[in-house]
């Protein structure tokens, strides 16, 4: 019977487990060992260097299914990709082989059906892997290039996302087969039947992981991208508005600073020229040479460069 309890920091960890066993398995992935006592479930994590919140966000989901899609910005983006990174390994260097080995023991290699189902089996590891290791050489680089404030010109989190489909159908395929056509043998039918019930419990965990990806992980990276790159405008519009004030000698010469201060007191072309003893021709060129070397084409925006760059008061300057 489904659990539909949303368990909490405060819950004891040994309950959560006591009432979901499955979740043991997400324990080692996320990097948390036994023997954490009747500590909380935050006590627990924090002992074991585990964002709270994450943790809970994703067992909740893969126990119960709730999740607020609205509070993605929360999760730790470290903390799911480790997450992932460990479910990699766990399926790939331990259940994989844990499953073909049982699934060996379980057969008669003499009987043609049972060579078939191996390969068949075979061909569904070579697919899996597939999948997971182009998660390990773009995914997992690009969201760690995330971490350090990069963002990629020539990938995202869409492009896998389009790409991320299900990666269980062989596995299906091969529990129907072994249930229709594989011939009966008491000798080995319950290690058959043992073999069975764990490709079943794989094909639930291959859903859980494939949906946590879907759901929890790829939203928390579509923010992350999202507040990145708001920064990088945010700070291209600084940088253009407000440049350093070692940038100032170097990007202007002291005639394009004098038509910079005329135009902020709201001098015309032929009034900054009349002015400064030079032609309109010359103000308009510098006026040219002025935007594009601080790429600021609105007179506030000369108006702010002026006020903090302290070529002119802003008692001086009517706003």
């Amino acid at each position: 019977m489904k659990n539909h309890k949303v368990y909490e920091a405060d819950d004891k960890m040994i309950s959560l487990i006591r009432d979901n066993y499955n979740v043991l398995q997400s324990l080692g992935c996320f990097g948390i060992n036994l023997g954490f006592g009747d500590k909380t479930v935050n006590e627990t994590c924090c002992d074991n260097g585990v964002d709270t919140y994450t943790f809970l966000a994703v067992v909740n989901y893969t126990i119960n299914g709730y999740y607020n899609a609205d509070d993605a910005d929360r999760l730790s983006v470290p903390t799911l990709l480790h997450y992932l990174q460990a479910c990699h390994v766990y399926y790939l260097d331990y259940q994989l082989p844990s499953i073909r080995r049982e699934l060996q023991e379980s057969i008669n290699e003499e009987d043609g059906v049972g060579q078939l189902i191996m390969k068949f089996y075979d061909e569904y590891s070579r697919e899996i892997r597939k999948h997971m290791k182009y998660e390990e050489r773009m995914l997992f680089p690009y969201v760690n290039s995330l971490l350090a404030n990069e963002v990629p010109g020539d990938y995202d989190i869409e492009t896998f996302s389009k790409k991320h489909g299900q990666t269980d159908q062989k596995l299906k395929e091969l529990k129907n087969i072994i249930l229709k056509y594989l011939p009966g043998d008491p000798q080995r039918n319950n290690k058959l039947t043992a073999t069975l019930y764990g490709i079943y419990n794989n094909e639930e965990w291959l859903n859980l992981h494939a949906s946590v990806e879907d759901n929890i992980f790829v939203p928390a990276i579509r923010k992350l991208e999202q507040r990145l790159r708001k920064d990088s405008v945010t700070k291209n519009i600084s940088t253009m508005v407000f440049p350093r004030q070692g940038d100032v000698g170097e990007q202007l010469s002291d005639r394009e600073k004098d038509v910079v201060v005329a135009l902020v007191q709201g001098m015309s072309n032929k009034q900054i020229a009349d002015h400064l003893f030079i032609s309109i021709n010359t103000v308009i060129t510098h006026r040219r040479n002025i935007a594009r070397k601080l790429q600021i084409h609105s007179s506030a925006g000369l108006t702010i460069y002026a006020i903090v760059n302290g070529l002119v008061d802003i008692s001086s300057v009517k706003l």
